[in-house]
C-alpha cells in the first residue's frame, strides 16, 4: 500500500544531510542508517506490548526496527515518507509511504510506535501533527510507545558514540531560537561517512506530558530508567 497524495521529496527547511547515496527530506542518508544497529529498542518495545500485536511503526526508515520487531512475532505496518528508505524494507512488510504528520489510514492499531526522537520535531505544528496521528490510529484498549531525548542532550557535546563499525559524532546543538537547536552530527564507518543536520526541540516532562494531553494521550509509564521510552495510553 502506497500513500503519495502529500508527499514530496524536497528538504525539509533546517535538514540537511551529506554522503554516498540518497539523502531524505529531512538529511537522513539511506545507505548510512542501513548500517546503524537497532540497539535495544525492539527488547524495549517486545517487554512493553502484547505478544503478536499489530504495531503501526512511524518513521520506519530502513527497517532497523521493522525486521527484529516483524522476527519476534509482531503484524508490522511500517510508515515513511521516502520512497528510498521503504525500498529496504522487507516485501513481506506492508509500507506506506507519507509524511507523519498527514497520514490517516481510517484504521486502528494495538501499538503504533513513534521512535528516533521524532517527537522532538522543530516545528512545534508538525510534533502536535505527529501525536495526533498517534491518537488518531491507536485502539481505545492500544498504546503509544514514544522515544525521548535523553536529559542533558543538548548539553554534552561534543559527544561521540560507537554505532556497529561505526561512529556518530554530536558535533554541535546551536539555539536558533523559539526554544528550537539545529543539530549537526557526523557518521563515519569504514566505507563511508555521512553528515546530518536537523532540527530539534528539547521538552521538559511538564512541556512533553502537555503536548500528550493535547493530543489526547496520557503517560501510563516510563519503560526505561533513563525515561527515553514512554509508553502513553489515550485518555478517552
Amino acid at each position: 500500500m502506497s500513500d503519495d497524495t502529500h508527499t514530496s521529496d524536497e528538504r525539509r527547511p533546517g535538514y540537511d544531510g551529506t554522503g554516498p547515496g540518497a539523502i531524505t527530506p529531512d538529511g537522513c542518508a539511506v545507505e548510512m542508517w542501513l548500517r546503524l544497529p537497532a540497539g535495544d529498542a525492539p527488547d524495549v518495545i517486545e517487554a512493553a506490548v502484547p505478544a503478536g500485536a499489530h504495531i503501526l511503526e512511524l518513521g520506519c526508515g530502513v527497517g532497523r526496527m521493522t525486521h527484529p520487531l516483524a522476527d519476534r512475532g509482531f503484524t508490522v505496518t511500517a510508515v515513511d515518507e521516502s520512497a528510498d528508505m521503504l525500498a529496504r524494507v522487507r516485501p513481506q512488510v506492508r509500507t506506506v509511504r507519507s509524511p507523519i504528520e498527514r497520514l490517516d489510514l481510517g484504521e486502528r492499531f494495538d501499538v503504533v510506535l513513534l521512535a528516533s526522537f521524532l517527537v522532538h520535531a522543530g516545528d512545534a505544528k508538525v510534533r502536535q501533527g505527529l501525536l495526533e496521528t498517534c491518537r488518531r490510529h491507536v485502539a481505545e484498549d492500544g498504546c503509544v510507545l514514544i522515544q525521548r531525548e535523553g536529559a542533558d542532550v543538548h548539553r554534552s557535546v561534543p559527544r561521540e558514540t560507537p554505532v556497529g563499525a561505526g561512529l556518530a559524532r554530536v558535533v554541535s546543538s546551536t539555539p536558533v531560537g523559539d526554544g528550537v537547536h539545529s543539530v549537526h552530527v557526523e557518521y563515519e564507518f569504514p566505507d563511508g561517512r555521512w553528515t546530518q543536520t536537523f532540527l530539534s526541540r528539547p521538552l521538559s516532562d511538564e512541556q512533553f506530558e502537555r503536548a500528550l494531553a493535547e493530543a489526547g494521550l496520557r503517560i501510563e509509564t516510563y519503560l526505561t530508567e533513563d525515561r527515553v521510552w514512554v509508553r502513553a495510553r489515550p485518555t478517552g
